[in-house]
């Protein structure tokens, strides 16, 4: 008898609209977020952003222990392209936290030095180089920490349109994170982007994505934060990113990192209060439903 195939399935506080832009909306708390992983069945959790969880590591291993999490890394924004000295101290604290938790990787965005996603100044090709430089020192001190770094293509840093996408994997080595929803929306197919470079696939955040929103953004007719809070991510199976394609390709190209189920989510005060642990709840369904479909 064949064994089921099986994943490494993990969850992100942003699906619970924990996010680190100032006004992207209500906030819980991290004993109901971390309580409501668990009741879902999640044992691994990334961290969120900074000052959300313990920066000491052994109260952020007590407290997730206290719900069955495990830490497995987190998201880091950082301005690469200017000041290198400034983005090496910012990821070291994070590096050596995430090392002490046992974590397994960082996830790097090349942030822009404003507040928010919604806008992009052009980089000029000396910005750009040292961008590339910092994300390689980066990639080294987290090394030194026994951590994987991967560059997180995302809407709103200097990594998001599928030109850049693919300059970055030109000019660096470092693997990406394949985020489904921000690689979409900055007009990446995600999945072509897997066939066509399955070697760099160091991590996956899972997230769904209305089309016609994401159109939108793209197209610079509606700002990021707007339309996340007009539900431009949707749980797993109801948008229009072919989920199931990209985890049978990436399984079957040999991947055995984390699925990170990442649904960017703002709540304001008319958000029900168990709408983000519904959206979980429908997602993980569904990724289950495609895993038992894998051969």
């Amino acid at each position: 008898m064949t064994a089921k195939p099986s994943i490494r399935v993990a969850a992100a506080p942003i699906s619970w609209g924990v996010c680190e832009v100032p006004g992207w909306g209500r906030v819980l708390d991290a004993p109901t977020v971390l309580g409501e992983m668990a009741e879902l069945g999640v044992t691994a959790t990334e961290l969120g952003p900074p000052g959300y969880l313990p920066r000491e590591p052994a109260e952020l291993k007590t407290l997730l222990g206290g719900h069955g999490l495990r830490l497995i890394g987190g998201f880091l924004a950082v301005v690469l392209h200017e000041n290198p000295e400034a983005a090496l101290a910012e990821a070291e604290d994070s590096a050596a936290l995430f090392a002490a938790c046992g974590a397994e990787v960082l996830v790097l965005a090349a942030a822009t030095g404003l507040e928010g996603y919604d806008e992009r100044p052009a980089l000029s090709e000396a910005e750009w180089s040292t961008l590339i430089s910092t994300a390689g020192k980066i990639r080294d001190l987290a090394a030194a920490h026994g951590l994987k770094t991967v560059l997180h293509p995302h809407v709103g840093t200097h990594a998001e349109t599928q030109a850049e996408v693919e300059r970055f994997l030109a000019d660096s080595d470092l693997p990406l994170c394949l985020d489904t929803g921000h690689l979409l929306i900055g007009g990446t197919d995600p999945v072509e982007l897997a066939r066509k470079f399955p070697e760099r696939v160091g991590h996956l955040h899972l997230k769904d994505v209305r089309g016609e929103l994401a159109e939108a953004v793209r197209a610079g007719k509606l700002p990021y934060a707007e339309a996340v809070g007009r539900g431009l991510y949707v749980p797993l199976g109801e948008g229009d990113v072919d989920i199931e394609a990209m985890v049978r390709f990436v399984h079957e190209a040999g991947y055995d990192g984390w699925y990170v189920l990442e649904q960017d989510t703002a709540l304001d005060e008319r958000s029900p209060v168990d709408l983000p642990k519904r959206d979980v709840a429908t997602s993980l369904a569904h990724l289950g439903e495609i895993v038992s479909r894998l051969g």
